[in-house]
Order: C-alpha cells, then structure tokens, then sequence
C-alpha cells in the first residue's frame, strides 16, 4: 500500500478537509498515475452532500483526472512511466455483459465501478481525484496528448465524453441543426463539439446575457427562449437538440422545435420529472432519449478528436483549499465554465 494525501468529506454537508488514505500497490495489470489537475463536476456536490443518497463516507471526490503515469505493472502494454493519461467516471466494470464486450461500461449489467464514491471488487471504497496519486486497471486508464492544456483537458473525462457520446450515437455530422440547451460546464462542451464537427449550433437560453459567450464558443445562432416570436421561427427546426438542464421544465415547446425524426437527449436530472404533451412527439415522430457518460473506447476517441481540432475545455484553476468556496460559486454557476484543481497546491 502507498500513502495518498486528498481532501475529503468525513461526512454529509461537511466541508472537506485535509485526509491522508492507502491506495493499493501497483498490481500487473495496474498503473498508478500522479495527479495533476482534476475538473470539479456539479456531481460531486450532489454526492458530498447525499443529495442522491447512499454515500460512502469518507469521501474524496473528483472524476475528471489527468496526470503522468509515475509506475506501472508487468503485464501493461499501453503505458509507460512518463506518459500523460487520463481517468474518468469509471475505474472498472465486470468486464464479460453483453455492454462490457461492446465497450459500453457505462451500461453494465452489473453495474460499472465509480471512480469515487462506491466499492471496487475487494469490497473496498474508491477515492477521487482530489488527491495526488491514484492507481487505476490499464483498461479504464486514458491516453492524453501532449498538445493539449493538461487543466483544460481535465472536464474532457466527464463533461465533455457526456456531451460527445450523445452526438456521435445521433450520428451528428456536418450540415445538421444541433441545439444545444443550458450552457454550463455541459454545454459549453456540446457547443464546442457540435460546431467542431461542422453542425450548424444554436444555443437556446432563457438569459439573453448569454449570446455573446455562445458565439464565442462557436454557436452559430442564440434564441432566447422566453421570447414567442423567437420560438415560433425554430419550429420543426432541430435534428438534434442536447438538453443539458437539471431545472424542472416542460419539455413541450423545445420538442416542437425538432423536426421530422428528430430527438432530444436528455443529459441533465431534474429533481422532478419534466413535463410534456405525447402529442407533440406523435405528431413528428420525434424522440426523447437520455444517455450517459460514455465508453472508454469512446472517450479515448474524443480525446484524439480534441488534440486534433484543438478542443477543450474552458476553465478557471483553482487550489486545492479553495474548494470549499469553488462549490458555492458552482451552485450559483459562477464559473466559466468548470473549476479546475492544481493538485500541485495540495
């Protein structure tokens, strides 16, 4: 065993606080990376709080980890110490379910192991990525490119693998109508995608405040959704809309907005459920669909596409002491757009 120094939650609504834990010694098939910088994700406030129930306590939060490889075992073949690599919600799966072999562990059958905040196959809790080191299976170890800005990188292994996965399994290509809605630490990413891969992206958004940061991420277009005439010009418009909010909602008008064919991806949670006439889905033969994360063949695919066009994310570094306060700002969404940890200042 090695000794790891993080923050965690010792329990619920507590703040974090300095903690020093065991990781495991490198197995052979393992690789232990030393953290750089680690992304801040609106769901690792849900969980240090027990918002979703079920937390695991202590708790070091933090799934989107990028570093370099310090150590690795006997029989990896993709790593070597010195090497840049990523981690992102998920450390291992069953391996052998019909999803597993199709390289979709997000949807195991038996359920995908987290990152943080659940147990590994010894029975033993996980720990995040607040922390300086972490040692991970080769199979859910990402490579990261050189090119990239390693902090910028870091929200790519949640944010932006959620927010790709939805756009390639809806088959998005160049020419098609994307509608991207809430524009966050999700959506700025579908923003920057979508235009990336040469859609044509208009950003729907209840705060007219927002066009020009929408137009700086590469939107193309911006409706202010409270505004009716504005509404009435994208009926039966999108191809594909991606819903990145968590607020309670009717879904009614944005529906009417797809065209033939069309399809909403859910993404966000809204504590309640959203609200919609069947209607407006029969009418058009229109869908509703939700999707999750993504795989790590999947993630590694975005990853290449990132360090080709030059995509990632937009952030603001913080220390690791600060992240008490960052989870207030977050929850105001004061950030643009996702607080990123310099794990250097732990």
């Amino acid at each position: 065993m090695s000794v790891a120094k993080g923050y965690a939650a010792l329990e619920a609504h507590a703040p974090l606080t300095p903690f020093s834990f065991e990781r495991r010694e490198v197995g052979p098939h393992d690789v232990r990376i030393e953290i750089l910088f680690c992304g801040v994700c609106h769901s690792d406030v849900h969980q240090v709080r027990d918002e979703w129930g079920g937390s695991i306590f202590p708790m070091v939060p933090g799934h989107e980890i990028v570093g370099r490889v310090t150590e690795v075992g006997a029989h990896v073949k993709g790593f070597k110490a010195g090497d840049l690599a990523g981690v992102g919600c998920m450390v291992d799966s069953c391996q052998h379910c019909a999803e597993c072999t199709d390289g979709l562990e997000q949807y195991c059958d038996n359920g995908f192991v987290g990152t943080y905040n659940a147990k590994d196959k010894d029975g033993q809790p996980t720990y995040g990525g607040y922390s300086n080191s972490i040692v991970v299976t080769e199979k859910f170890v990402l490579s990261v490119s050189e090119k990239l800005d390693l902090a910028r990188v870091a929200p790519l292994l949640c944010a932006g693998i959620t927010t790709w996965s939805p756009l390639r399994q809806w088959n998005a290509k160049a020419g098609d109508r994307v509608a991207v809605m809430g524009l966050g630490g999700l959506g700025h990413m579908a923003v920057k995608f979508a235009a990336a891969m040469g859609c044509e992206v208009t950003v729907l958004s209840t705060s007219p405040s927002k066009e020009a940061d929408a137009k700086a991420l590469g939107a193309h277009k911006f409706v202010v959704t409270k505004d009716a005439e504005a509404m009435k010009g994208i009926r039966n418009y999108f191809d594909l809309i991606i819903n990145t909010v968590s607020a309670p909602m009717d879904l009614t008008p944005y529906v009417g907005s797809l065209r033939l064919d069309g399809t909403m991806v859910l993404l966000g949670v809204p504590p309640e459920a959203p609200q919609l006439h069947a209607f407006n889905l029969i009418a058009k033969r229109r869908r509703i669909a939700g999707s999750l994360i993504g795989g790590i063949q999947e993630t590694q695919e975005m990853l290449d596409f990132c360090a080709e066009h030059n995509v990632m994310s937009d952030v603001e570094v913080i220390r690791m002491d600060y992240i008490n306060e960052a989870y207030e700002r977050m929850l105001k969404s004061d950030v643009k757009y996702r607080f990123v940890i310099d794990l250097a200042t732990i």
